[in-house]
């Protein structure tokens, strides 16, 4: 059975970029040396892989890295860190996320 993989890549400037594959060794490698050069992490290097989670099917993959694409920063770099108390508290999407 094939594995399908949702990851995230903190860049050189502080962003994170989430993505999905189907082979994540060989992705990540790609983000590493850039070989796309209009990749959002080309001008962002090095970069770091602080979170990577396995899907059996490419649908639940593509539905979590949609829903992780969609959270603020914040929120993201709670949940790269596993910082799980600050997780919930920008999960609120309350106005105090803008006072971070």
């Amino acid at each position: 059975m094939k594995t399908y993989y949702v990851y995230m890549l903190r860049c050189l400037d502080g962003s994170l970029y989430t993505g999905f594959t189907s082979d994540i060794e060989k992705r990540f490698a790609q983000h590493c040396f850039g070989e796309y050069v209009g990749c959002y992490t080309y001008t962002r290097r090095p970069l770091v892989l602080v979170y990577v989670d396995e899907f059996q099917t490419p649908e639940e993959g593509i539905a979590f890295e949609k829903r992780l694409k969609s959270w603020t920063h914040n929120k993201k770099r709670a949940f790269a860190e596993r910082d799980w108390p600050l997780l919930k508290f920008f999960a609120k999407g309350t106005s105090r996320e803008r006072e971070r």
